[in-house]
């Protein structure tokens, strides 16, 4: 037999992944069904039907065929380079659920949905307790998938593994470790300075006219409404069916404007990395993105570096003005860019500044750690969750709502997710940078409504290479070194002495 390999071969493999990733894609669309416009009445019968759809692909990737044909393609030294990552990357996917049986992934997707509904049921009667026995369930069952998958020092590490490949809780504590104190300090000069007046956030913004406003950001700044949507949900979200079809979701308070601004404006940076991946990779690793932490940085990079630059205030403050005359006609684009960069310890993740955001990630970081390890039990979630806030954020947290239930995160099984929120925003820093050095004037191009370079740069850097390589690996393909928290550092304390004159 000669070593060669006929296109019939890889077609082959490409043919069964389009399967697989048609089967995951049905259920997606479930999904986000079950969190936009499912009748109440309907959940019982759609977690069957996602529990269903989970099985299938489960049993489809795992079948002993697809095996055999990677360990075939794997063991060919005639792929292209890409070829032979795909089949690389889809071999480690294909090792790693082989782990679980048939019938450990339909018990989890059937608790995932159970735990969704009742997280919203406990949301509405501000009852943690409603949550607590569904989220019991699934702490134990991720419990198993750790021992399932396997890990050397921590049980979290086999879970981060699976949001940030090589992410571990030796590489997180040192990074929590070392940002801890500059952040801290960084909040000290900000507190001994006057505080920033935002009360022209909290005026009252009819929904129907935030709605058009969040509408026409997402269109300027480059999200395809041909490959995609905009509606609401309980807790703003992004979900991808296929690089043409990249949907979003933002939530809409009256009374408080930066809360689905920022909102619309972070998930867009989600989907305009799931609308750049390259189509031609459907259903394969080369199509998807490098890594939740990745996905991330894309999310934060556009929430905060340009969504919250004085460059953005500069071009949209006026059409805003035309938008709310009578809330902000005798405003200016500078006390706005001010109100919404304020610095204050708070209660609500999604509504945190950029400094003291991250001390909400360490919060549910060890929180999370100590679940997987056994030293902290869910019904003593909402006491660890209070005395975390009143240590790192000097508040005291006054019911679950806004508290230890505002994260959708848990019910949906995402333990391991959290710590990316940080590592994103750190490497958002480092990425903006160097676009920067490539893109002459950018924020000049940004104040005169130009962003088509910098997502052209973005789609170029990051977008295009899919998962071909790790968040690390990315970071010095791009930057030219790794994870830097220095960079992120650094541009708060340029940003914040400016606005706090300290």
């Amino acid at each position: 037999m000669t070593n060669v390999v006929t296109p019939a071969l890889y077609n082959e493999y490409m043919v069964s992944m389009h399967s697989i990733a048609d089967v995951r894609y049905a259920s997606a669309v479930l999904q986000w069904d079950q969190e936009t416009y499912l009748p109440p009445k309907g959940a019982a019968i759609r977690g069957q039907q996602i529990a269903t759809l989970s099985e299938i692909a489960h049993k489809l990737f795992t079948d002993e065929k697809l095996g055999a044909l990677l360990q075939e393609l794997y063991s060919r030294n005639d792929l292209q380079p890409a070829e032979k990552r795909n089949v690389e990357l889809t071999l480690e996917d294909y090792e790693r659920q082989k782990k679980f049986d048939a019938s450990f992934v339909r018990k989890l997707t059937e608790t995932i949905n159970k735990s969704f509904h009742s997280w919203i049921e406990a949301r509405k009667a501000n009852d943690f307790s409603l949550f607590a026995n569904d989220l019991s369930e699934l702490v134990t069952l991720k419990k198993q998938e750790a021992e399932l998958l396997g890990y050397s020092q921590h049980p979290y590490d086999a879970l981060l593994n699976d949001h940030d490949k090589g992410s571990t809780v030796q590489l997180l504590d040192k990074v929590f470790n070392d940002i801890r104190g500059p952040l801290k300090d960084l909040l000290t000069k900000i507190q001994s300075r006057p505080q920033v007046d935002n009360s022209l956030l909290h005026r009252h913004y009819p929904r129907t006219l935030q709605w058009d406003f969040g509408m026409q950001v997402l269109r300027e700044l480059g999200y395809d409404f041909e490959a995609g949507r905009q509606d609401i949900a309980e807790h703003p979200f992004t979900t991808n069916f296929n690089s043409h079809d990249v949907r979003i979701t933002t939530r809409i308070d009256e009374n408080d404007f930066s809360n689905m601004t920022w909102s619309c404006i972070h998930e867009l940076g989600h989907a305009l990395y799931e609308q750049g991946l390259p189509d031609s990779q459907y259903g394969l690793p080369l199509g998807e993105a490098a890594s939740f932490t990745i996905h991330e940085s894309q999310s934060r990079l556009w929430e905060n570096h340009v969504g919250r630059s004085r460059a953005f205030c500069e071009r949209y403050f006026p059409v805003l003005q035309q938008y709310f005359p009578q809330q902000l006609q005798q405003a200016t684009a500078e006390q706005f860019y001010k109100a919404i960069n304020k610095v204050e310890p708070s209660l609500i993740r999604t509504e945190a500044d950029e400094l003291t955001y991250h001390f909400h990630i360490m919060v549910r970081y060890e929180l999370e750690k100590a679940l997987l390890e056994g030293s902290l039990q869910v019904a003593d979630i909402p006491v660890y969750w209070n005395e975390k806030y009143a240590q790192y954020l000097g508040v005291q947290v006054p019911d679950h709502k806004r508290g230890c239930l505002q994260d959708v995160h848990w019910s949906h099984g995402s333990f391991g997710y959290f710590p990316t929120y940080s590592l994103g925003s750190f490497y958002s820093a480092q990425f903006y940078g160097t676009a920067q050095k490539a893109i002459p004037g950018l924020d000049k191009k940004i104040q005169g409504g130009n962003t088509a370079e910098l997502l052209g740069w973005l789609r170029t850097h990051i977008h295009a290479s899919g998962r071909t390589y790790t968040s690390e690996q990315l970071s010095y393909q791009v930057n030219g070194s790794t994870l830097d928290t220095q960079h992120f550092i650094g541009y708060l304390h340029d940003k914040y002495k400016a606005i706090y004159d300290f």
